[in-house]
């Protein structure tokens, strides 16, 4: 088996389009030697206006964006990309393969070509899987740097070599080669065809999605459960107080914990306060002392009065 590390860069991308202007892959035997590699540049019959994920700061590409309009197109150069890529003898890669195999599928309807259809693996999300962490993304640049990789980054060659050393050192250290360290994490690998993309997962992955999906469950219920507390309460609201007619809003991690907040809001309403979901609306705001999101900024923008829940509960009593 061979294994195919392929990285690709575009002039612009955008929610139905991407335009690609180069195709860097790194053929390799399954001892990571390299048989071929090379950086397939492509017109792409346009301007390049490239930006993060914001949307806001430009990327800048390590070409000469004026060499690209003598360079093939990609409908010229698509036969051997096909073929890179389907070869039924290959393990295809990539980091974060998910977006350069949507950018294939742009091109292929954008040139009226046929769906591609291979299977294909993410060193990204193998390594999520080899340290355990789902919750954040990690960058071909900080891998390749923890594993002492150098490279020209956003240069699709460099990228894709430097896909395989970290596919390589991961294998290392598992004593695998790739197509077993995969199994090793139980890992599914993704697909395109008939222009339908499905994304790698894992059982670990799986796992971790239920899991996040009960935390969000329990969130969604103690939230409700709270909401209706302060509805009823409110009723019994006192007219006068150290809070007459002062809104109070507690975080979102304070609501959280049920019986301190109920406890918090009885008093507050003993002592005259409103109660508000919003931060913007609020007089007094309730918060752990680590916080420090957007709700607490609105709240301090608002020049709302800060307090923890043990100040809070002091001032009160």
């Amino acid at each position: 088996m061979k294994y195919l590390f392929f990285d690709i860069e575009c002039s612009v991308v955008s929610k139905n389009m991407a335009k690609i202007c180069a195709f860097g892959y790194c053929l390799t035997d399954e001892q990571f030697n390299i048989i071929e590699q090379e950086d397939i540049l492509i017109n792409p019959q346009g301007g390049f206006h490239l930006t993060d994920r914001k949307g806001t700061q430009g990327l800048v590409l390590p070409y000469d964006y004026s060499d690209f309009k003598k360079y093939p197109t990609f409908q010229e150069k698509a036969e051997k990309i096909y073929a890179l890529l389907q070869d039924k003898d290959t393990l295809v890669a990539g980091h974060a393969t998910m977006n350069d195999v949507k950018y294939l599928n742009f091109e292929a309807h954008r040139f009226h070509l046929p769906s591609f259809a291979f299977d294909f693996a993410d060193t990204q999300f193998v390594y999520m899987n080899a340290v355990g962490e789902f919750s954040r993304q990690f960058g071909l640049g900080a891998i390749a740097q923890e594993l002492g990789v150098e490279f020209t980054a956003h240069r699709a060659v460099d990228d894709a070599y430097a896909t395989m050393k970290v596919a390589e050192a991961m294998c290392k250290a598992a004593g695998l080669n790739f197509a077993q360290l995969l199994e090793k994490y139980q890992i599914t690998m993704g697909r395109i065809e008939n222009y339908e993309i499905r994304q790698n997962t894992s059982v670990a992955f799986v796992e971790y999605k239920q899991a996040q999906e009960r935390k969000k469950e329990e969130r969604e219920r103690k939230k409700a459960e709270f909401h209706v507390f302060a509805d009823r309460e409110k009723r019994r609201r006192n007219k006068d107080g150290k809070l007459k007619n002062k809104r109070v809003c507690f975080s979102h991690p304070l609501e959280m914990q049920t019986d301190m907040a109920k406890e918090l809001l009885k008093k507050a309403f003993a002592q005259g306060a409103f109660y508000s979901f919003r931060a913007e609306e609020c007089d007094v705001y309730v918060c752990f002392e680590t916080e420090n999101g957007q709700r607490l900024k609105t709240a301090e923008a608002v020049k709302a009065r800060v307090f923890t829940p043990d100040e809070f509960n002091a001032y009160l009593e």
